[in-house]
């Protein structure tokens, strides 16, 4: 990952530009800051929305869970022991 960035990021001899401006038209940031509140609401509102998600999933797995065992046990025959 490291070499990668080092490669994208160093301008060529022969083209005066770096790989990544010629592959996607713009520079590649460095030290880009993750901290600013507006990206940490968003990322926030991103895993409430995933956990809401996640929750309403897991809701309808052991529905379908009970549901099935349901229709199973009704084919099954006592064994006697």
């Amino acid at each position: 990952m490291t070499a990668e960035f080092a490669v994208n990021n160093r301008t060529h001899s022969a083209t005066k530009v770096s790989p990544f401006m010629v592959n996607y038209s713009r520079e590649l940031k460095i030290g880009a800051d993750i901290r600013k509140k507006r990206k940490l609401e968003k990322v926030i509102e991103f895993a409430a929305r995933m956990k809401k998600v996640q929750e309403k999933v897991e809701v309808a797995l052991r529905k379908a869970q009970k549901e099935i065992k349901i229709q199973a046990d009704r084919g099954r025959m006592k064994v006697e022991e």
